[in-house]
């Protein structure tokens, strides 16, 4: 498992977000606070906020390229 942390500045970076890891098939959930959604819903995600930071939880070890691919959201 790897975990990351994200933040959406709105609802484009949400869709794009969505977009982006809806092409890999590893099992992936986000977490805010007591909430936790799956990372590959749009409604889910845009339910959890903008402009605060989000947990990412990906249940696979290689995912290098997920990382590459989702870089702009993940927080610095």
């Amino acid at each position: 498992m790897n975990k990351k942390t994200v933040i959406f500045q709105g609802p484009d970076d949400v869709v794009k977000f969505v977009d982006r890891v809806g092409k890999y098939p590893y099992d992936m959930d986000m977490k805010s606070g007591r909430y936790i959604v799956d990372a590959k819903s749009l409604l889910g995600l845009m339910n959890l906020g903008f402009k605060k930071k989000i947990e990412l939880k990906v249940y696979e070890d290689d995912c290098g390229e997920l990382w590459d691919d989702i870089r702009e959201f993940v927080a610095s």
